[in-house]
């Protein structure tokens, strides 16, 4: 698990308008500006906290993906001299990070 989603961050996702502040495993629920907003239970915030680390690890390939693919500039020159040259090497290169980082 690369990312550990924080306290913060759940309370955040819960109430978005919400004025939270503070470090990340202890946020503070601000007393000013938030408009009739309840703060989250404690076993809401750790429920969130559960639905968005299961959200963040399932996109796990996607970020291996981004991390393997070849740059734009390199992508559009494979597709220039797949166009002039009859190949397919641009194709084969995605097909390729893709086979390697499967979706789940």
């Amino acid at each position: 698990m690369a990312n550990e989603i924080s306290k913060l961050d759940a309370m955040v996702s819960l109430r978005p308008t919400a004025n939270i502040y503070g470090y990340s495993d202890k946020p503070v629920w601000g007393s000013e500006n938030n408009d009739g907003l309840v703060q989250p239970t404690d076993a809401e915030v750790e429920a969130e906290k559960v639905r968005l680390q299961t959200e963040y690890d399932a996109k796990q390939y996607q970020r291996d993906r981004q991390l393997e693919y070849p740059s734009i500039q390199d992508q559009l020159d494979m597709q220039y001299h797949d166009l002039v040259n009859g190949t397919t090497t641009w194709k084969d290169a995605i097909q390729a990070v893709k086979d390697s980082n499967p979706k789940p």
